[in-house]
């Protein structure tokens, strides 16, 4: 196929806007799929992603659209849209040359259309604006409409206006895709050069990579090379991806397809990476995407331990379908042998905990999260630090640096008042506000990562009645008053569950976490103290009374003494078994801790 018949594009979009509709309609359109197919969602190819009604792979499909009897190849990549995932949208970007930009007329533009805006022009791609969910009541086409001509300075009858639902609009949307995005221009006779922007792990062929070839070409029988490892694999097969693959004997400049190469490690293929000849190989490797940047941190352990061998294994196979996955292994005296793995944030953490439990079958345990400080010590050396564990004596410091996120928050304006409130108890400063509209404002603060991990997501959900939308990027990191809470059962130091949290709110955040264990750790017959310790210094502290067995029960009378000699055996008794007694803590406290309030 000619490059000038080639268009690769993707749909970028706030959370629920209906790309993964609007792709469906796209799939009927091009005859990929019948009319009013029985699967919706059809490219959110997890039950977790159609569960949830989020996209969280980004996924590729070729389909052919005939304009002006003319046949062009289209080449989608579904992109995410949640905050938590635009490393997966930066890779698409990195693929394509246009993007349609659609935004939900009924709620207008959302603080994540924004980001992923301003990621596609970062990418010099062409965008192609969209309105969808036109046919809803409370669509405001007008309004929506205005918006965008402010925001992207582009003409009325740029916008396109559809219905991915009822279908409206959609062939004209593809006209559209012809007509205004551009075709690939790469060099057929150049050294090849095709970048890797997805791979997944196949149980009886092992690596399948996707790539989009920018110079050059790839045939069936080619002995290829990937850069970041210099090692080299013979093509097994090479196609377009449909709805299921399709075998060809080659991929040319401007196209998408996959790959299958006899792969097994891996590590070996790295999404971001260059595909290129063994024989004649290109100079230097494509730009790639941004490297994945965690945020979060989080230990992960199997619930049973002999589990840990099929976690091992189960982590290296997601992190091959999740490209953002770091960890390393790490064990801990509570839980025993695990990973302390990096997160985007915290959906990306609960997504990877159901898909553990879901794909290889392993119940796991996720710690307290955590977030990367710098720790500068009294001798000059700088640390860093993603793990309460790893957290230096106090007497030892001298200065500690926290990350701060530039936060945007889109809001109606009848809930400013409460998202200011919580921005202040989540410690933010505030920088300025912005009207969109006359009935919208964005609120820009700098705010530390750590308030924004636990809750502050479904707070502001909360304080705005589900109106408000959220999205932030990593500013820098700055000195801070912030401390290690050790959790104390009985007096021993359970290291699964401190923390990290700022100086002014380690009492009331010690102080959830005791009261939170006291509900959850069943009563022993002896008497248990949850306490929450900065060092050697007890800072909150809840109880869990003891079993207290009737001793009296026999006595019927007789001197008082004979009682007290009976309660004074028991509390003997009580104070020797606390000396050797050991607490039963379940593992629903571990669970328990997460969710514990942190205002």
């Amino acid at each position: 196929m000619e490059q000038k018949y080639i268009r690769n594009f993707c749909i970028i979009a706030h959370i629920d806007h209906g790309k993964s509709t609007l792709a469906d309609r796209f799939l009927e359109e091009t005859n990929v799929i019948g009319k009013g197919s029985e699967v919706a969602q059809l490219l959110d190819s997890m039950d977790l992603e159609r569960e949830r009604g989020i996209t969280i792979k980004s996924h590729a499909i070729r389909m052919v659209h005939n304009y002006q009897g003319q046949d062009y190849v289209l080449n989608l990549i579904d992109t995410p849209g949640h905050v938590d995932f635009s490393y997966e949208v930066s890779r698409a970007l990195a693929s394509c040359e246009g993007a349609i930009l659609l935004v939900d007329a009924s709620q207008g533009i959302e603080a994540q259309t924004m980001s992923n805006l301003y990621l596609a022009l970062d990418n010099n791609l062409e965008i192609l604006p969209c309105l969808n969910k036109i046919d809803l009541p409370k669509a405001d086409v007008e309004g929506t409409q205005h918006d965008l001509l402010d925001i992207l300075g582009c003409d009325e009858s740029d916008i396109q206006k559809v219905s991915a639902k009822t279908g409206t609009g959609i062939s004209e949307l593809l006209d559209a895709v012809v007509q205004k995005l551009p075709a690939p221009k790469g060099d057929t006779e150049a050294p090849t050069q095709a970048l890797i922007f997805d791979s997944y792990f196949d149980m009886y062929r092992g690596v399948v990579v996707l790539v989009r070839l920018f110079h050059g070409k790839l045939q069936k029988g080619d002995r290829i090379k990937l850069f970041s490892t210099a090692r080299e694999y013979e093509i097994e097969e090479i196609g377009y991806l449909g709805l299921k693959f399709q075998p060809q004997k080659e991929l040319t400049t401007g196209e998408a397809g996959y790959i299958i190469a006899g792969i097994k490690e891996v590590a070996d293929a790295r999404v971001g990476d260059t595909i290129t000849l063994s024989k004649k190989p290109c100079p230097h490797p494509l730009p790639g995407f941004m490297e994945p940047k965690p945020m979060v941190y989080s230990g992960i352990f199997p619930i049973n331990g002999e589990d840990y061998e099929g976690l091992v294994e189960s982590i290296a196979k997601l992190k091959l379908n999740d490209a953002s996955l770091i960890y390393e292994k790490e064990s801990s005296a509570a839980l025993g042998y695990g990973f302390r793995c990096g997160f985007l944030g915290m959906l990306h953490l609960e997504i990877v905990k159901e898909r553990m439990m879901r794909e290889y079958n392993i119940p796991i345990i996720a710690t307290t999260p955590s977030v990367r400080f710098l720790i500068e010590l009294k001798n000059g050396t700088e640390i860093e630090v993603h793990n309460p564990i790893d957290f230096p004596d106090p007497s030892n410091i001298e200065s500690i640096k926290e990350p701060y996120m530039d936060t945007e928050i889109i809001v109606p304006t009848d809930y400013i008042g409460n998202i200011m409130r919580l921005a202040q108890e989540r410690r933010g400063i505030q920088k300025n506000m912005q009207y969109i509209d006359e009935k919208r404002v964005a609120l820009h603060y700098e705010m530390p990562l750590i308030e924004i991990i636990f809750d502050f997501y479904d707070k502001l959900k909360t304080v705005s009645r589900g109106y408000a939308s959220l999205d932030y990027v990593f500013k820098d990191f700055r000195v801070s008053q912030v401390v290690k809470v050790d959790i104390l059962i009985n007096g021993e130091k359970v290291d699964a569950m401190s923390f990290i949290c700022h100086q002014d709110k380690a009492h009331n955040w010690g102080k959830s976490v005791t009261d939170t264990l006291s509900d959850v750790i069943p009563r022993h017959m002896f008497k248990i103290a949850l306490q929450a310790s900065i060092g050697a210094k007890i800072i909150a502290r809840s109880t869990i009374n003891a079993m207290r067995k009737d001793v009296l029960a026999k006595c019927y009378g007789g001197d008082v003494s004979r009682k007290r000699k009976l309660l004074e055996k028991q509390k003997e008794g009580k104070k020797k078994m606390k000396e050797i007694g050991n607490v039963t803590v379940p593992q629903e406290a571990f669970l328990a801790v997460l969710k514990a309030d942190r205002d």
